[in-house]
């Protein structure tokens, strides 16, 4: 669920903080002082001089390094309480700018702030983090926003790069991947549901962690959740924004990924990284033995039984010690409305999930339930296939272009921006910046973006079609956090509903079904021979329901949504359940998740996993 913005939350502007940046300032001394008494203060484990040293409503936000948890601490009361319960456990220690990181930021003409990165230790690991630094009207040089984050155990590092396997290998690789994929000489640590961009993220993690892992993928090829949608269906996100762990996009790779690329893109991403996947195989069932739940070091058997049927008819039982569902948004049961006389419309009634091209559809009308992403990306395919096709939009969406709306809204992945940092290093950036406090700065770039696409806007507005700018206008980044939807990024679908090519209807909502199509509460109908929901999908939660049984689905929080610090719920992290965990969400979140969740696993397997900070303000 969406947590709403506190009032104490807002950004540090130079009229509210009353101050004036010195036109002589230099940042590095000021930010080097400040955190030489930070770093002495950790030291010293003084939750209170830490608190001394950021603003009343600072934030700081932790991903794994303090907390085992994902966490984000808003205003000195809670952050005090935070270290006080964790700088002793923690053990933060070794933090050392790095200078050449240091800089005066002005993301807006009337905010200014100091941003400097940073690395640490900790009892179990090494991290890496982000403090940003506002000048008071007293003259003081106060933290706005920290940020840390677990980026390695200590003694199990990454088997990449220098680390990787040094010995040749003569004859031996393709029976030895064979016996691996196989799991003929031991169980999996770890089994994988779902062979999608999330499961394969959370493998290749794991795998270079050595943790032995199954992904069990029902497709018969990797890829083929993206190969058997529409025809049409297009990434609308940037390739710099989309890389996949280990391996990025090559340079030639479009800006925007056609669905059907890069369903033959996973497929050579789980080749190329030796993933162990089971195509064409199902669960039969999964069972929890009560009282047995992983144990920091215990290498036994696991908590679950998982029974596994594969595509040649053998079954399978392994007992793992973590079970992870990636199956993706569509997971859950397809979103279909009800209306009255539904059973007595005589033609075609589908959800996009069953979509696949417009030439299925010539000659024929067709009513699309839903102006979102897929409701346009459907439109506009039927358009052109000569297709008389209606967008039925129920409720008004945020719309932005690609043209220019994307490179604001993905500046630090753009590669168009000067510098364009490395996809790592924005992955942390943007995680540095707090969900809560990132929706009101994502109110001022919608606003912009907003302007620059003033006359798409307002052309589609003179025939009708509602818009909005997101929640409490925060354009498409909270709708995307909250519904995972909500917005359409506009790759021409729009120009066509302004030209009349792709009908609109939504002068009225739907009544009832007739046999010819729908009519409408104010007495208008429209005749339909296709009717086709782009209305989403249920609960990610509903394979669990359905595999594990209601006790456990019970268990679980909420999957996607924020909670009330401003953290997406169970993705990547604690589900509710112990040994359950859900890696799910777009390319870019699954890529820098998955990192999280792999750290987690493996510090469980080799005990090493502290206490999981539950406690609330």
């Amino acid at each position: 669920m969406s947590a709403s913005i506190k009032p104490q939350v807002s950004l540090p502007t130079i009229e509210r903080l009353g101050s004036k940046i010195p036109e002589s300032l230099d940042a590095k001394a000021v930010a080097s002082k400040w955190f030489t008494g930070f770093s002495e203060a950790i030291a010293a484990e003084d939750a209170h001089k830490v608190v001394d040293m950021v603003v009343e409503d600072a934030f700081w936000r932790d991903m794994l390094a303090l907390t085992w948890e994902f966490r984000t601490f808003q205003g000195t009361p809670r952050i005090l309480r935070f270290l006080t319960d964790r700088l002793s456990e923690a053990k933060l220690q070794a933090l050392k700018l790095d200078e050449g990181t240091v800089e005066l930021q002005k993301p807006f003409p009337d905010i200014a702030w100091i941003h400097a990165q940073f690395t640490f230790e900790t009892a179990v690991g090494s991290g890496f983090g982000v403090f940003r630094l506002v000048l008071l009207g007293s003259g003081e040089w106060k933290a706005h926003t920290i940020y840390t984050n677990l980026e390695e155990l200590k003694g199990f590092p990454e088997r990449i790069g220098t680390l990787r396997d040094h010995l040749p290998n003569h004859g031996k690789w393709l029976d030895k991947r064979q016996r691996e994929i196989d799991f003929e000489d031991t169980e999996p640590a770890v089994i994988v549901i779902g062979g999608g961009h999330s499961g394969l993220d959370i493998a290749a993690r794991l795998k270079h962690l050595d943790v032995p892992t199954l992904v069990i993928e029902k497709n018969a090829r990797i890829g083929d959740q993206w190969r058997k949608r529409y025809q049409s269906l297009c990434l609308h996100d940037p390739v710099g924004y989309d890389h996949m762990p280990y391996i990025p996009f090559p340079a030639s790779w479009p800006v925007f990924t056609p669905a059907m690329k890069l369903a033959d893109w996973l497929e050579s991403f789980a080749h190329s990284m030796e993933l162990n996947v089971w195509t064409g195989a199902t669960i039969a069932s999964i069972i929890q033995d009560e009282n047995k739940v992983p144990l920091n070091g215990d290498q036994g058997p696991g908590a679950w039984t998982v029974t596994i049927k594969r595509s040649d008819g053998r079954e399978r039982t392994f007992h793992p010690r973590h079970v992870v569902f990636a199956l993706g948004f569509g997971s859950g049961v397809p979103n279909m409305p009800t209306y009255p006389g539904m059973d007595d419309f005589g033609g075609t009634m589908i959800h996009s999930s069953q979509y696949r091209s417009g030439r299925d559809n010539e000659g024929k009308k067709v009513v699309i339930i839903g102006a979102c992403n897929s409701g346009h990306d459907i439109a506009q395919d039927n358009y052109h296939h000569g297709v008389d096709v209606t967008i039925f939009q129920r409720n008004s969406t945020y719309v932005l272009s690609t043209e220019r709306g994307i490179p604001v809204l993905f500046a630090p992945y753009w590669e168009g921006s000067t510098p364009i940092a490395p996809t790592e290093l924005a992955d942390r950036l943007s995680a540095s910046l707090p969900l809560h406090l990132l929706k009101i700065i994502s109110q001022r770039i919608t606003a912009y973006i907003s302007e620059l696409d003033r006359a798409l806007l307002d052309g589609l507005h003179k025939v009708g079609f509602r818009t909005n700018t997101g929640e409490d206008g925060s354009g498409s980044f909270y709708l995307a956090h909250t519904r995972a939807g909500g917005y359409y990024v506009d790759v021409g679908a729009s120009q066509l509903i302004i030209d009349g090519k792709i009908k609109l209807k939504n002068d009225s909502q739907i009544s009832r079904f007739t046999p010819e199509g729908i009519e409408f509460d104010n007495g208008s109908t429209l005749r339909a021979d296709v009717i086709i929901f782009a209305t989403g999908y249920g609960d990610a939660r509903d394979p669990v329901r359905t595999l594990c049984g209601d006790k456990i689905a019970d268990l679980l929080l909420p999957v996607w949504g924020l909670n009330d610090e401003g953290e997406l719920s169970s993705i990547g992290r604690w589900s509710g359940v112990p040994g359950l965990y859900f890696q799910v969400g777009n390319l870019a979140i699954s890529r820098f998740t998955s990192k999280h969740l792999s750290l987690q696993i493996k510090a469980i397997e080799v005990g090493v996993f502290g206490t999981r900070y539950a406690a609330r303000a």
